[in-house]
């Protein structure tokens, strides 16, 4: 057998997508990894990088291109890590994503079923509600953009094709702002510096609009000056927050926040609902998709008036409202304390009385409410891109619900998780992808487990 090494040149036929959307073809026995190729194409590669466990490379001449191959509308694509489809057509897109959902299913949950469905996105431009640019030096200016992949070079960027509008004025705005009065940005090596992101979430179905400032240290008199210029070129605006964030680390909201003008909150409606959600609040980004999502939670679970229900890792509780519409009574957990009182504010403006959130991680409120003698016919669970804990899961199943719904963002954490709830006693009974991150390798899925 040959043995691959870097700069050697194949003619390729591309046979499969890997998790991160590179078309995959075989040489000598081992995959190789070519981004921005579709499954069919033939190319000559390249190859770039050869290790013990994986083989990358460049496609450096298209032979015979897919009929879903599409010329990219993004000036940015290839250079910023925030997108990877746009050099396939929309159908192909779903093609991939629902494989992928299917490919993790089999390949590490080891499960027979599969999702037979993808709801696709109305829209796959502008969808996003939330916005956030990071601020960078570049040629000696402050710019706004978003890093390269796998990297922290920023890429200046400014039109993004799956942000908001309002989200690329903001920037704009901070950054005339910036030149005006000569405030650096934030400089991640030494820490020097003061402005670090603009972070904009605006609403979907009601005119809100909040801007949060994401800064090292306080702008003290020139506070008003920025809340002059943002005013000035977004009039939309409902509300302009500073959080001052002196960690050395990239987590882009933590530390203090002050509402500079109007209020530090949007309100929203999703599903009938309305809803309080504050910068710091988990809110789905894709609001129309949010709503395709919950629904199938909910046909999942089922609810009536005779439920309990546990949702854990409930986030501003819009799970939770959904479900309380049909069940007997909804506890919702949630770690994060702005989350949990945007939770209880949100049921008590729907006039929804059947609720009840608390503030603790997955694991201990599911602990906490069996130590309470609680037993849940449903339980919902959304956990972060890591997935739940062995802990978490145990403590869950240890509850014995006869219904378990799991949504996630990651086919890889949620089939790991479905393996070891299958340890528990629970079986997979259905599932459906969702497209909730057009342009994006990123897929939703929601799968229903039962006793």
């Amino acid at each position: 057998m040959m043995e691959l090494k870097k700069n050697q040149q194949f003619q390729v036929h591309i046979e499969s997508y890997s998790s991160e959307g590179f078309g995959v073809c075989r040489i000598e026995g081992r995959a190789v990894f070519v981004p921005k190729t579709i499954v069919g194409e033939y190319w000559e590669i390249r190859l770039v990088k050869v290790t013990k466990t994986a083989v990358y490379a460049r496609g450096e001449k298209l032979l015979t291109a897919s009929p879903e191959r599409r010329d990219s509308q993004c000036p940015y694509f290839s250079q910023c890590g925030g997108c990877d489809l746009w050099h396939m057509s929309y159908e192909e897109e779903l093609r991939f994503k629902l494989g992928r959902v299917n490919d993790a299913l089999a390949h590490i949950g080891r499960q027979t079923l599969h999702a037979e469905e993808i709801l696709g996105s109305d829209s796959v431009t502008r969808y996003r509600n939330k916005g956030i640019f990071a601020v960078a030096e570049h040629d000696g200016r402050p710019c706004t953009g978003f890093y390269k992949e796998r990297s922290h070079e920023l890429i200046p960027v400014k039109t993004c094709l799956i942000q908001n509008e309002n989200s690329e004025r903001a920037a704009a705005a901070v950054l005339s702002f910036m030149e005006q009065h000569a405030i650096p940005a934030y400089d991640e090596a030494s820490g020097a510096g003061c402005i670090r992101h603009v972070f904009c979430r605006k609403a979907w179905q009601t005119n809100d609009t909040v801007v949060c400032i994401v800064t090292a240290r306080g702008l003290g008199t020139k506070t008003a000056a920025l809340v002059d210029s943002l005013r000035e070129a977004l009039p939309e605006l409902s509300g302009i927050v500073l959080n001052v964030n002196k960690s050395r680390g990239n987590t882009v909201l933590t530390g203090d926040f002050y509402t500079l003008w109007g209020r530090g909150d949007i309100n929203d409606v999703l599903c009938g609902s309305r809803f309080t959600i504050s910068p710091q609040a988990f809110f789905q980004i894709n609001p129309p998709q949010a709503e395709k999502l919950y629904q199938r939670a909910l046909d999942y679970a089922d609810p009536n008036q005779g439920s309990l229900v546990f949702d854990l890792y409930c986030g501003a509780g819009t799970i939770s409202l959904c479900l309380a519409q049909k069940a007997g009574r909804v506890i919702g957990a949630e770690i994060v304390p702005e989350a949990v009182e945007n939770a209880k504010a949100n049921a008590l403006a729907n006039g929804i009385d059947n609720t009840e959130f608390i503030c603790a991680d997955a694991g201990q409120a599911a602990v906490r409410l069996r130590e309470r003698g609680l037993k849940p016919d449903i339980v919902v669970v959304d956990p972060p891109r890591k997935g739940m804990s062995e802990d978490a899961i145990a403590a869950v199943a240890s509850m014995e619900p006869e219904r378990l719904v799991y949504v996630s963002c990651n086919p890889s954490t949620l089939a790991r998780d479905i393996l070891r709830l299958n340890g528990h006693g629970y079986q997979l009974h259905d599932a459906t992808a969702v497209d909730m991150f057009p342009r994006t390798c990123h897929v939703e899925s929601v799968v229903l487990m039962t006793k």
